[in-house]
């Protein structure tokens, strides 16, 4: 390959600039390198000699992975639920919401509905600090100290 003349040198060094910042704004460049990163880690995977297979998912592991992989795609992460996919060998077909929820003994906060499975959790482990006298944060909104209560934030 040539090299451009020195007085061209700064218009595509500009032009790089330009382009990587106009990637980066729009996410376009993340996205590339988590692709690259979750093949990348597709074809690290060792080949396993014939009639070796990955062990087993326990179910407390499946259940945990697909907890995860509910909260990535709805964070719109789904580089990162392939990658877990990949890695861990969770299966491609989805559990159902109302089987997550039958087996973990869920019930949801009406305030998280249409919302993973994560923030119905989170909200009721927040919300039991609150209503137990504890600080916490109630889901979506802070819960802040009374000034009257002497409380130190």
């Amino acid at each position: 390959l040539k090299k451009p003349p020195l007085d061209q040198m700064a218009s595509v060094d500009e032009l790089k600039s330009a382009l990587k910042e106009n990637l980066e704004s729009r996410g376009v460049l993340q996205d590339i390198r988590a692709s690259l990163r979750a093949e990348i880690y597709r074809s690290l995977e060792e080949p396993r000699p014939s009639g070796q297979q990955r062990p087993g998912l326990s179910n407390e592991n499946l259940l945990i992975n697909e907890l995860i992989r509910e909260y990535l795609e709805f964070n719109e992460y789904s580089n990162a639920a392939s990658v877990l996919a990949a890695e861990s060998g969770q299966p491609q077909a989805r559990l159902s919401r109302s089987l997550l929820s039958r087996e973990l003994n869920l019930r949801e906060d009406p305030s998280c509905q249409g919302m993973p499975l994560l923030y119905s959790m989170l909200a009721y482990y927040m919300n039991r600090g609150v209503a137990s006298g504890g600080r916490g944060v109630r889901f979506g909104q802070q819960q802040h100290d009374r000034e009257e209560d002497g409380g130190d934030s």
